[in-house]
């Protein structure tokens, strides 16, 4: 693969971050891109039908979205499903209620809490920025705006040195009382509502209610000796999403027999627990009326469901180089090597010798690398939303993603050639048909 083309994906996607400050703009950014390629957009409060369309997508509270296309137009008698799933949101600050707080008479600060398992520390002294959406009452309808504005909005200052000499050999950061941005002084109370309402252009008192996130304006960057590295907000997951979303459209399935989905989904970082999450019913619920629109009886739907084949992309930690001995002794993936593979003997990974063997072979068609990820024996890793998707939807599912530093810093690290990685090997699977034999065996096609 030429340089240039890791470049070009690499700053498409930085592209794309930059115009998604939350979770609510990732799906917002992806319905549009959507629509652009001849995709129709689905209610699911309204009935679902078939035309010639090139695609479909429907969304679940603003911020999870799952698109879909027929190998043919109109209705097909498909074999199975071929799903990709990643998430929309990442680690932040949510804007409390009633945010606004003075201090010492002087200052305005924001109430804030933790969203997710984040680093800390590297939220300091840097230009930060509210996004998400609000609710505004127009007589008797309640409608979703996006919020982003567009500006250096605030800032959480450190403490100097000269006031915490232990500063460098470690803090137990307390979300309440060290992490709450400083928006202004005391002749800006009360104006915090007014700014959000500008942004979400409409007037103060038609706002209702608010999910409002933090997010660092720091924009992408491509570095170092030979621009080998990206670092950005949100890589994880925002790589894998946009890559995926992508590789659907991109993809060309005309000849084949399987249903090519991708589902982004929000709350990963808080346990998938909600109505749009991994742990609801939204891919379920989108599966079977897929099914239903295809006339497949329900014998017919649950066949398709035990041919189908996922991938669950969520990003992976690269070898540190500062801390090398973190990573297992023999499976060490590194930036720009390719695509991970997760393995968990605990199941946090649903990867087996089965799908790792079928997701093997795709990377292999597809000219993309692979490496292996295993977290040492004494450190406990995280888990992604393939097992969580798989206790709703049982179906063959590997666990990959891309190498990365810094997960879960709100400026993270990855490789220049890993994006096009992904983008290439997504591709090639939503254009191999993966059919499963009667004695469980499977062959791609």
């Amino acid at each position: 693969m030429e340089e240039s083309n890791f470049i070009d994906t690499s700053k498409d996607l930085l592209k794309f971050i930059e115009e998604s400050p939350s979770a609510f703009h990732v799906v917002n950014n992806f319905a549009k891109m959507l629509e652009d390629e001849g995709f129709v957009r689905l209610s699911e409060n309204t009935e679902w039908s078939l035309s010639q369309a090139k695609g479909y997508f429907v969304t679940r509270g603003d911020s999870s979205i799952i698109a879909f296309r027929f190998p043919k137009d109109g209705a097909v008698d498909f074999t199975n499903f071929q799903i990709t799933a990643a998430h929309s949101d990442s680690p932040s600050f949510k804007i409390k209620e009633n945010p606004e707080m003075t201090m010492d008479s002087k200052y305005i600060v924001a109430n804030v809490e933790k969203y997710g398992g984040m680093l800390m520390a590297p939220w300091f002294d840097r230009p930060l920025s509210v996004a998400g959406r609000v609710i505004v009452k127009e007589s008797d309808t309640f409608e979703s705006r996006l919020v982003n504005v567009d500006r250096d909005l605030c800032l959480i200052p450190n403490l100097a040195i000269h006031m915490n000499r232990e500063a460098n050999t470690g803090l137990n950061y307390n979300a309440q009382k060290d992490m709450l941005p400083l928006m202004g002084d005391i002749e800006s109370k009360d104006l915090f509502n007014t700014v959000i309402a500008d942004s979400a252009e409409t007037d103060v008192n038609d706002i209702v209610a608010a999910d409002l996130f933090l997010y660092n304006r720091m924009p992408g960057s491509i570095w170092g000796l030979d621009n080998e590295f990206i670092s950005s907000p949100k890589l994880d997951d925002l790589q894998c999403a946009y890559t995926c979303m992508n590789a659907l459209m991109r993809a060309d399935n005309s000849n084949g027999e399987s249903v090519n989905v991708c589902a982004i989904f929000d709350n990963e970082e808080v346990g998938s627990t909600t109505k749009q999450g991994a742990d609801s019913t939204f891919l379920t619920d989108t599966l079977e009326r897929i099914s239903d629109m295809c006339g497949k009886q329900r014998e017919g739907y649950k066949r398709a469901i035990a041919s189908s084949f996922m991938i669950s992309a969520d990003n992976a930690h690269g070898v540190h180089p500062n801390y090398q001995d973190k990573a297992d002794p023999t499976n060490r993936p590194y930036l720009n090597g390719g695509i991970v593979i997760k393995y968990n003997a605990n199941q946090k990974y649903t990867t087996d010798a089965l799908s790792a063997g079928i997701f093997k072979e795709i990377c292999k068609r597809a000219g993309v690398p692979t490496q292996s990820f295993v977290n040492r024996s004494d450190i406990a890793g995280g888990s992604t939303l393939g097992n969580i998707a798989n206790s709703h939807l049982s179906l063959n599912t590997v666990d990959i993603g891309l190498a990365q530093l810094a997960m879960h810093s709100p400026y993270e690290t990855a490789g220049i050639k890993d994006t096009k990685y992904m983008l290439d090997a997504m591709t090639k699977f939503y254009e191999t048909s993966i059919y499963t034999n009667r004695n469980g065996s499977i062959s791609l096609r």
